[in-house]
């Protein structure tokens, strides 16, 4: 299990967050100048090059989110001048895709960083692009919140790509897409112009997720235990009936994903903090604040407990806790990760994911009296950091196009590169990895310097 370093402050990690952002700038140029627009969106790396694979078009929000992350860390302009106009010329189809459950990653990194910018004073204040960048947020919210299987009794979902019985982790995160449009004061139009609250639809999806996706040890199956999640859940649409758990990019839908996990570590963390936000009358006519929040705590901590245990020392796991070649590694939960065995690969990108997620369910906690707990998550979130932010996770090759090596894309589809000579795939990057590792890093940043804290949400 993860063996946390309680003695880790912010500041100690800056000379890895300076060094990891000289790495990305490198990278982000790179990907600049050599990316065709014509082959889609860039998704994973291979031999070092970052190419695309047609599945949908979930990450073109992170490559031009990466340049605004940059910009936001750093101060260097022409990578503010890289995101504004990547997300001018290519995200207004991501706006309006209704074909997607991904708008929270697309559009939040985008529009959403680019709003946040100027709310916080770091862009030029310009009514006009302000009042566009909103357009776009409150729409996506919207869109995003059509994509609605309705099961009755108060639940419903968000469903996914696969079709209407399909509820994935993965959403949870998206959720903040409805988040700012419900902020900015938007409602989804339905039939007869009914008034659709985005507020609800967000906690109806959190709740449907927290009761079908994640496992709390109470018996549901014979692979019930506290903090398992199910990457899918399948729905009877005749009845709104849950059938069963179910997985796409995991090993199988009795043991855990690793990124499916992470997904709801850092979602269900990041709507707190949104949460905690919101004014009581906001949330009276839901169960009120407390409940809510209680809920969605609860849920925060299963997973992350869940994922401390069944993580390496490090806090960098394998793809799936499942995963067969696994018991080849002997007692591999005992030291760190090896991304590069010939059993089963590791995946860098559930690590920073969950990563960020420690540190603000972290944060939450402590800000309600829960100062233990919430500082052992907290430093578990920074001693992952220091990990990742390390060899022979960072990229320094300036022939290597990603920033975080060994992250992992789906493998029951073999869609990663495997080295000539090997048996799994390591050495390459993912554009959601990357994404994610310069989030933590700017959000740790920000805490060392006593900055403003970094969240998607208006404040």
């Amino acid at each position: 299990m993860l063996r946390t370093d309680p003695a880790i402050e912010p500041g100690n990690l800056l000379p890895k967050i300076n060094r990891l952002f000289e790495r990305s700038a490198e990278k982000i140029i790179s990907l600049q100048e050599t990316w065709d627009p014509q082959k889609g969106a860039p998704v994973f790396t291979a031999k070092g090059v970052y190419t695309s694979r047609g599945w949908t078009e979930w990450t073109q929000g992170f490559q031009f989110g990466s340049a605004l992350l940059q910009f936001d860390a750093t101060g260097d302009n022409q990578f503010l001048d890289i995101g504004r106009q990547g997300t001018l010329a290519h995200m207004a189809t991501h706006v309006s895709h209704t074909g997607v459950h991904d708008h929270g990653f697309n559009n939040i990194s985008t529009f959403g960083n680019l709003h946040r910018l100027m709310r916080e004073g770091k862009t030029p204040y310009n009514e006009w692009e302000k009042n566009f960048y909103e357009l776009a947020l409150k729409v996506s919210g919207a869109v995003q919140a059509a994509r609605w299987t309705d099961l009755g009794g108060d639940q419903g979902y968000i469903y996914s790509f696969n079709g209407p019985h399909s509820l994935f982790a993965d959403t949870v995160r998206s959720l903040r897409s409805l988040a700012v449009a419900h902020q900015l004061g938007h409602v989804l139009m339905g039939e007869r112009d009914q008034r659709i609250n985005l507020l609800q639809r967000l906690l109806q999806h959190a709740e449907t997720t927290a009761r079908y996706n994640v496992y709390y040890g109470e018996g549901r199956d014979a692979y019930d235990v506290r903090g398992r999640v199910a990457h899918e859940s399948i729905f009877n649409l005749n009845d709104g009936s849950y059938r069963c758990p179910s997985t796409q990019q995991g090993y199988s839908p009795f043991s855990t994903w690793t990124r499916g996990l992470g997904w709801i570590l850092c979602g269900y963390a990041e709507e707190l903090e949104f949460l905690d936000a919101l004014p009581e009358s906001e949330l009276e006519s839901f169960g009120g604040k407390q409940k809510i929040c209680t809920a969605f705590r609860d849920v925060a901590e299963a997973v992350a407990d869940f994922y401390i245990a069944n993580s390496p020392s490090d806090g960098i796991p394998y793809w799936d806790t499942g995963a067969p070649g696994l018991v080849k590694l002997g007692n591999y939960l005992d030291r760190p990760a090896d991304p590069f065995n010939q059993f089963e690969p590791v995946d860098s990108s559930a690590a920073v994911i969950a990563a960020q997620g420690l540190l603000r369910l972290g944060s939450y906690l402590r800000s309600h009296r829960a100062e233990e707990r919430g500082g052992a998550y907290f430093q578990a979130g920074l001693t992952i950091a220091s990990h990742v932010f390390d060899e022979p996770y960072l990229s320094n090759s300036p022939h290597h196009q990603g920033l975080i090596l060994h992250s992992i894309y789906h493998r029951p589809n073999g869609w990663d590169y495997v080295p000539p000579g090997s048996a799994t795939p390591f050495g390459e990057s993912s554009m959601w990895g990357d994404y994610h590792a310069r989030e933590l890093a700017l959000m740790i940043q920000r805490a060392a310097a006593k900055e403003p804290y970094y969240c998607f949400y208006l404040q």
